[in-house]
């Protein structure tokens, strides 16, 4: 017999609303890193809750604690063309929050009944009784082998559940870096930039709780040189940036077709950026995280005769969200597209003149 009838790995956004959401009958184990520790792990991440997340949550009925928000809330993207120095503002009603505080109070929902390891999984293996064997290294360097009847990859872009199912199976993926500074901007602003000169992906600025943070997603070879590169011009634009407090770095993935989108196989599930659920376009993923665990969650209290033809098939429509998203994409990246889209001032708003950087609209 199976330690566990469930084993979740990963306890961000997906993972945590999945052991939420399982019925109190499953034996059920959360392995996830982060903890309150000033050493823990931390997601790379701007922090801005979209309004697809905001919607998720709204239908749970869940109401975010205020500690989790943070100063400013913008209501507005300055979005910068910086090889063309053309700059729009296009109005957007995201909640500015404390990334790790979020992930914190999504795991704290989680019941009592579920087990917590609080470490990371090193080996994924199968037992002739078809079970999961998972050796895991807590935080404090002890080992731990579990085994599980089903396993849930919840673990993200680097997931090593996505790794042992479809190890031939690559998808795009880019490195995201992201620094935090004192901010020294007289006036607080969130910005999207395109620089196709050293990534074919965006950039981001969001200023929070006194602190300015600037990232961005990277080709992963040389990406550090490209950060850099890029924040350079940036402060030739018009950014201000002293000395880095800390600098951040992970994977994020960027689907190149729906059929990047993997769900698992043989009593193995892949839920949020894990399967790939991810928007090419602004790469937002917690409202795929939060939903497809909710899917996920559904089937297996439901004891569906066959959980992931269920899965597969009720994922259906986040694929095709993706699908349009990859529409959208090329007058987003491509070049002439982007800036005839700014040009035409389709959707833009005008903004009273600030110190923030800025140049032609």
């Amino acid at each position: 017999m199976s330690d566990f009838d469930i084993a979740i790995i990963g306890g961000g956004p997906a993972g945590a609303t999945l052991a939420r959401l399982l019925d109190g009958r499953f034996r059920v184990i959360l392995i996830d890193g982060k903890t309150d520790s000033a050493k823990s792990f931390r997601k790379v991440c701007g922090g801005l809750l979209s309004p697809d997340a905001q919607k998720a949550f709204a239908e749970f009925d869940l109401t975010l604690p205020k500690d989790i928000l943070v100063d400013p809330q913008i209501f507005s993207v300055r979005t910068i063309d910086l090889q063309s120095r053309r700059e729009r503002h296009y109005q957007r009603f995201y909640m500015n929050l404390d990334r790790h505080k979020f992930d914190l109070w999504l795991e704290s929902l989680v019941p009592e009944r579920v087990e917590r390891f609080y470490g990371k999984c090193r080996e994924i293996s199968r037992g002739g009784d078809g079970s999961f064997r998972l050796v895991c290294r807590g935080n404090d360097g002890t080992e731990r082998t579990v085994t599980a009847d089903r396993i849930v990859g919840a673990d993200g872009a680097g997931s090593s559940v996505r790794r042992f199912l479809y190890p031939k199976k690559k998808i795009r993926r880019y490195t995201a870096i992201q620094q935090w500074f004192a901010e020294e901007h007289s006036n607080p602003f969130y910005s999207c930039i395109f620089d196709p000169v050293t990534s074919d992906c965006c950039s981001w600025s969001i200023s929070k709780d006194n602190l300015f943070i600037f990232g961005g997603a990277f080709a992963p070879k040389g990406c550090r040189e490209s950060f850099e590169r890029q924040k350079k011009r940036l402060a030739e634009y018009g950014f201000k940036f002293g000395e880095p407090l800390k600098t951040e770095a992970c994977i994020v993935l960027r689907p190149e077709s729906p059929f990047d989108i993997r769900t698992g196989r043989e009593g193995a599930f892949l839920i949020g950026e894990a399967a790939g659920l991810i928007s090419p376009s602004s790469l937002e993923g917690i409202s795929f995280a939060v939903n497809s665990a909710r899917i996920l969650a559904e089937i297996l209290n439901k004891n569906a005769p066959d959980p992931q033809k269920a899965y597969a098939a009720r994922i259906l429509p986040m694929r095709l969200k993706i699908a349009a998203k990859l529409l959208k994409c090329p007058f987003m990246y491509l070049p002439p597209l982007r800036r005839a889209v700014m040009a035409s001032g389709i959707g833009s708003i005008s903004v009273a003149k600030t110190d923030s950087p800025k140049h032609d609209r």
